[in-house]
């Protein structure tokens, strides 16, 4: 599925995906309304929404390098979920369904030239929003069920065991763990079909297992 916002690499009525991507390492782009490119405007209207300064789209070596560490972490951290260890703590599950979500996002993030630095401080640990930034820069996961469940995570502090001691559980929207799974998987593979990034070293033994 490609995004209305972000042209594929097949594209002949605009500018490609390969050849947007290499301008961005090429030359800064400050995201404003006066940007000329296929994001711009959705991004400034997300900037203005939550009142943040703009983002300059810049994308580097040590970048790349970023992004593929953090879908290795998602991938890493979603092994517990996906082999049944927090089945039995609903709080423990949604944290780390957060973290997972969150992780991924920020490989996209990070490979379209957000500053690590820039997601710290503007999007922080709401998963709503990087989902968000995400798909204005050409995710492509318009999936109703993840924005809802990214939704509910956010920010996904609150579902960590420390807040849980003292105070009512957040609404956790009804998901149960079998709906979560499939979902976090889904936004996994999106960002390894967008990004090129390989798989991380014996995933695919890990899938064989899950499913086994």
């Amino acid at each position: 599925m490609t995004s209305p916002n972000f042209p594929s690499d097949d594209s002949v009525g605009g500018t490609s995906r390969r050849a947007l991507l290499r301008a961005l390492t090429a030359t800064p782009i400050a995201v404003s309304t006066a940007v000329a490119s296929p994001w711009g405007e959705v991004l400034a209207d997300l900037h203005d929404h939550y009142g943040d300064s703009p983002a300059a789209l810049v994308r580097t070596k040590a970048g790349r390098s970023l992004s593929r560490f953090r879908y290795h972490n998602a991938e890493s951290f979603y092994w517990g979920l996906g082999h049944g260890l927090y089945d039995n703590d609903g709080g423990e599950m949604l944290y780390r369904s957060g973290i997972v979500a969150q992780l991924a996002l920020s490989s996209h993030l990070l490979d379209v030239g957000f500053a690590d630095e820039w997601n710290a401080r503007h999007i922080r640990l709401d998963v709503a929003k990087s989902l968000a930034h995400a798909n204005a820069t050409g995710l492509g996961h318009d999936c109703p069920d993840m924005a809802r469940l990214a939704a509910v995570l956010s920010p996904y502090w609150k579902w960590g065991h420390v807040h849980r001691i003292d105070t009512p559980s957040p609404n956790n929207g009804g998901f149960t763990v079998d709906e979560v799974r499939p979902l976090l998987r889904g936004l996994l593979d999106r960002v390894h079909d967008v990004t090129g990034h390989r798989r991380p070293n014996g995933w695919h033994r890990e899938q064989r297992e899950t499913r086994s």
